[in-house]
């Protein structure tokens, strides 16, 4: 399947590398390693600041292959100015948020893919 334009122009903006303040990050997050359903924009305005804005996209479907969402991405960036644009490589956690979505310390009950396992490598805690 062919990258999307939004993907192809967001990647581009990784591939700049750092230049400067503002910051946008880009991670996404679903049931399991496969599946993109919520997807976060945050602004670093500069050294040390709390991100903001914030955005966060959610779907059924992977947001990684929405072009309108993309757009939206793409947009919200460039709206705020980002210099610098970074985003992971895959899929970092599940898309619900400890203490609000379930209880701080537990695992989700709705991810069973994540409990135990290291968000960024996938592999398991021995």
């Amino acid at each position: 399947m062919a990258q999307s334009r939004y993907k192809k122009l967001i990647t581009k903006m990784v591939r700049k590398g750092a230049k400067g303040y503002p910051i946008a990050t880009i991670a996404f997050y679903g049931p399991n390693d496969k599946v993109a359903t919520k997807l976060v924009c945050a602004i670093m305005p500069f050294k040390d600041a709390e991100p903001e804005p914030l955005k966060k996209w959610f779907a059924s479907s992977d947001l990684r292959k929405s072009e309108s969402v993309l757009k939206e991405v793409f947009e919200f960036i460039n709206d705020n100015g980002a210099k610098t644009v970074g985003m992971t490589d895959g899929i970092i956690g599940c898309p619900h948020e400890e203490g609000i979505d379930y209880p701080l310390g537990e695992a989700c009950p709705e991810c069973p893919f994540w409990d135990g396992r290291d968000r960024f490598s996938g592999e398991h805690w021995h």
